[in-house]
C-alpha cells in the first residue's frame, strides 16, 4: 500500500521560511515525478511545485517562483519543499503527489496518482 506522509508545517510570520518533508512508502519513487499542491479554504487545489524521477528537472508555479525549491533524496525516499519569503498568500494545505504517468513537466493534479493527508502551513502579517 502506497503511502506519503507530509510534515513540517506550521505557523510562520511573513518573510520567514518553512522546509515541508513528504516520505513515501509502499513504493520506491526514484523513476516518479514527484509534487507539491496546495489548497486554500474555498479554493481549488493548486499546483506549487514538482520534480522529475532523478532530480535534474523541475517546474514551478509562477506565484512562487524564485522563492521555493523543491528537491528530492530517492535513497531516502523523500521529497522536500523549501519555502522562503513566505507571505499570507501561501496560507494552505500542502500536499505531496507522487505522478506514475512519466510525463513531463506535469502539473495537472489528475495527473497524479497518490496523494498524503496534507500539512497545513499558516502564514501571518
Amino acid at each position: 500500500q502506497v503511502q506519503l506522509v507530509e510534515s513540517g508545517g506550521g505557523l510562520v510570520q511573513a518573510g520567514g521560511s518553512l522546509r515541508l518533508s513528504c516520505a513515501a512508502s509502499g513504493r520506491t519513487i526514484s523513476t516518479d515525478t514527484m509534487g507539491w499542491f496546495r489548497q486554500a479554504p474555498g479554493e481549488e487545489r493548486e499546483f506549487v511545485a514538482a520534480v522529475r524521477r532523478d532530480g535534474d528537472r523541475t517546474n514551478y508555479a509562477d506565484s512562487v517562483k524564485g522563492r521555493f525549491t523543491i528537491f528530492r533524496d530517492n535513497a531516502e525516499n523523500r521529497v522536500y519543499l523549501q519555502m522562503n519569503s513566505l507571505n499570507p498568500e501561501d496560507t494552505a494545505v500542502y500536499y505531496c503527489a507522487i505522478d506514475t504517468s512519466g510525463i513531463w513537466p506535469s502539473q495537472p493534479p489528475q495527473r497524479y496518482a497518490y496523494w498524503g493527508p496534507g500539512t497545513q502551513v499558516t502564514v501571518t502579517s
